[in-house]
């Protein structure tokens, strides 16, 4: 392990001073945003003192961080956190989030795992990122997909716990932030010991930032594998919502329910259709059944169906749980994926053609920007305008079942050809851990 000394504090560029002096500023706002958040998922007020760099649990063992921030990115890691387990049985694992439902996914994923432990990553202050790299010594961390901290990296570097960003992603839209804050940014880039990009365009655009030693390694998510107890439980629910026509709405944001209302209520759709929805954000719930509802629409949640099979006058089925996605995407028979209508940048659409369903994304993607691309071009997903000709399409696709067909068996070919990110980044890693 490492002994968790710093560099002195002159060493420091005076920008980095300054940014985790606002830190400082912003964090009774942070504080109270946790607290209000708490009213809908009462996760953001547990372990708070993590958050500002305190912790209780400690390694009993040579350690290896891994830093997923939310749901995606700890799905994405999981594959990769048990060929660790596998290849590194000295260790413990240590993952980190920075969102309640990241760290519930972690706890669902890894419960019977001892040798990993979880926690809150401190803010992005000097004094709480240096707490934590001295804590708990960290042989190497690994970040996921996007998250640079100037802090967490400076400290790292001084106690000389090397730190890569794996599964890396940059788009064009994010790039052109990240130049307003280029001074920081390339200093932390610089930091880290590697970087395993998912694309060559991601590499490039991190090269432009200062980043170095990057290797395309794929898409982590691709590597996750179905679990088989979701795909019985998605055998189970589709039993329960019966034989119609089912059109999922995957991991909706604000915003885009309403579209997709406006879409649903003006469109022509076979007379066994049902709408199954499923915000991404739990604490909306509610509110997305009572949009529906209050139009009129006969509504039920996935938490009030009973064992029979859903009534024929339910219209919509709202999916207000949390750790089914794969089940709802066995049940459906055809998935859009959200984010992707408004300018958000579209959610993972890997899960959906894992389980073999056609997908439907909208013109926003450019957070999967190659996957989405590689599946409308493989044939496994259509891209779409806006809501009222993601219904006509929905249409097209349910009532021609060998155009549903061809595009399901499109839909694994394409998750499957794109597998092995994982045992590339794990060669990345051979020369730090040994």
């Amino acid at each position: 392990m490492h002994d968790g000394s710093m560099k002195p504090r002159s060493d420091l560029h005076p920008y980095l001073r300054l940014y985790s002096l606002l830190w400082w500023v912003i964090l009774p706002f942070a504080l109270l945003r946790l607290w209000w958040r708490g009213f809908k998922e009462p996760g953001y007020r547990e372990h708070v003192a993590e958050r500002l760099g305190s912790y209780s649990v400690k390694p009993a063992s040579r350690l290896i961080w891994v830093h997923a921030v939310s749901v995606g990115e700890t799905r994405a890691a999981e594959p990769l956190i048990q060929a660790l387990l596998q290849n590194y049985p000295q260790h413990q694992l240590l993952l980190t989030h920075m969102t309640a439902t990241g760290r519930s996914t972690g706890k669902s994923l890894f419960a019977h795992e001892p040798r990993v432990m979880q926690a809150f990553l401190p803010y992005d202050t000097l004094s709480m990122t240096q707490r934590f790299i001295a804590h708990f010594q960290p042989e190497l961390g690994l970040l996921i997909e996007t998250e640079v901290w100037p802090c967490l990296l400076a400290s790292a570097h001084a106690a000389q716990v090397p730190l890569s960003l794996i599964n890396a992603r940059l788009s064009e839209r994010s790039l052109r932030r990240a130049r307003k804050f280029s001074t920081l940014l390339r200093t932390a880039a610089s930091q880290l010991a590697f970087i395993g990009a998912q694309t060559n365009e991601d590499a490039k655009r991190l090269q432009s930032m200062g980043a170095h030693n990057i290797s395309v390694t794929g898409n982590l998510k691709f590597d996750v594998s179905v679990p088989s107890a979701m795909l019985d439980a998605g055998r189970t629910l589709r039993a329960h919502l019966g034989p119609r026509k089912i059109l999922l709405c995957a991991s909706t944001r604000e915003g885009e329910e309403a579209l997709l209302l406006s879409g649903y209520m003006s469109a022509t759709l076979p007379p066994d259709f049902l709408l199954l929805i499923v915000p991404r954000h739990p604490q909306r719930f509610d509110e997305v059944a009572k949009l529906f509802e209050d139009q009129g629409l006969r509504v039920m949640r996935r938490s009030q169906l009973a064992h029979e099979v859903l009534s024929a006058h339910v219209q919509v089925v709202v999916g207000d749980s949390m750790g089914e996605m794969f089940a709802y995407y066995a049940a459906c028979d055809l998935a859009f994926i959200g984010g992707s209508l408004l300018p958000l940048g579209g959610q993972n659409l890997i899960e959906a053609c894992a389980c073999g369903k056609p997908v439907l994304i909208g013109p926003h993607t450019f957070n999967f920007a190659q996957a989405s691309d590689d599946a409308v071009s493989r044939g496994a997903a259509l891209r779409v305008d806006n809501a009222a000709q993601l219904f006509k399409t929905s249409f097209e696709l349910l009532t021609d079942a060998r155009l549903l067909s061809t595009m399901s068996e499109a839909a694994q070919d394409f998750a499957n050809a794109e597998v092995g990110a994982t045992q590339k980044t794990l060669e990345l890693l051979i020369p730090l851990l040994n």
